[in-house]
């Protein structure tokens, strides 16, 4: 087991639970109103889409990190950066806020299912693996709006608007508590860190995940309510209970992080009014000198 602890001297972002000033739903743009804004009047986003692979977490934090750390630098400068966005899936990880509580670990650390990483990110403990898609923005907020509760309430209409258009699925938002719900099942989790107005860390959607790890902690500090997916709505479709989702149960696994995948990217770009741009190049560079760091390291 390892616990890996790297605490930022920048103050985090709670997200659970938020304060009572609660917004349903934030200020953004409909979808015609999206449709009818010309491409060119966007702002461009780089997209990193690894969601066919499974990236490890230390891997993928310490590209954010670099990412942050290179958007500051030409902010600094007064140089125009893009947002940019990496949506991947992990290895099996449990990962921390900075002011998580061990308490909601269900198990000894000192003999931990998989690797557990305490970061600067608001919220409590949650779980990523395979058949998740993880989506981490780091954007900067003064292009869009320095706010950070519509910020959490974009992120949210993300996946709404995803389970809503591609699987007919009404989710919805709790009041006081972040994240992407279908009842009482807690589909997507959320997590932000934001320095010096740029935003990073994000959202997980479970899709086609094995959830027996949620049962080993208490999935964000919220005892009382369960963990769901895509997958298992889709199959209680399939077993007769009516949630509206057509004939996408016949998907596999594969098609339906794919669907998925595609899906967010979307409706991300729609949501946050930008120009997505697919880039390949600096991937494999980052996660080779990554991976012989890491190698050097240990």
């Amino acid at each position: 087991m390892v616990f890996v602890s790297e605490i930022s001297s920048f103050g985090s972002i709670p997200t659970w639970p938020i304060n009572n000033h609660y917004a349903p739903s934030p200020k953004i743009v409909s979808r015609n109103q999206v449709y009818n804004h010309r491409a060119s009047d966007r702002r461009t986003c780089e997209l990193f889409d690894l969601s066919k692979e499974l990236v490890s977490y230390r891997t993928a934090w310490n590209w954010q990190k670099e990412i942050v750390k290179e958007k500051k630098a030409l902010i600094e400068k007064n140089v125009e950066c893009p947002d940019t966005l990496i949506v991947l899936q992990h290895h099996p990880v449990y990962t921390l806020g900075t002011g998580s509580s061990l308490d909601f670990l269900n198990f000894n650390i000192q003999n931990a299912p998989f690797e557990i990483f305490r970061t600067e990110r608001g919220g409590e403990v949650t779980y990523h693996g395979p058949g998740q898609v993880v989506m981490y923005p780091i954007i900067n907020l003064r292009n869009h709006k320095m706010d950070l509760h519509w910020y959490l309430r974009a992120l949210e209409e993300v996946v709404i608007r995803v389970l809503s258009s591609t699987f007919s699925i009404q989710a919805s938002r709790i009041e006081g508590l972040t994240g992407v719900w279908v009842g009482d099942l807690k589909l997507a989790a959320i997590g932000i860190k934001v320095n010096q107005w740029i935003a990073y860390h994000g959202l997980a959607l479970n899709v086609t995940t094995d959830l027996t790890p949620f049962d080993w902690i208490v999935p964000c500090g919220i005892k009382n309510r369960r963990v769901g997916s895509i997958k298992g709505l889709l199959q209680e479709l399939q077993s007769g209970i009516d949630c509206g989702s057509g004939d996408m149960h016949q998907f596999d696994d594969l098609e339906l992080i794919d669907i998925s995948c595609k899906s967010l990217i979307r409706e991300f770009s729609e949501v946050f009014q930008l120009n997505v741009c697919h880039k390949t190049s600096s991937i494999v560079e980052f996660l080779d000198n990554t991976t012989i760091k890491s190698l050097r390291d240990d």
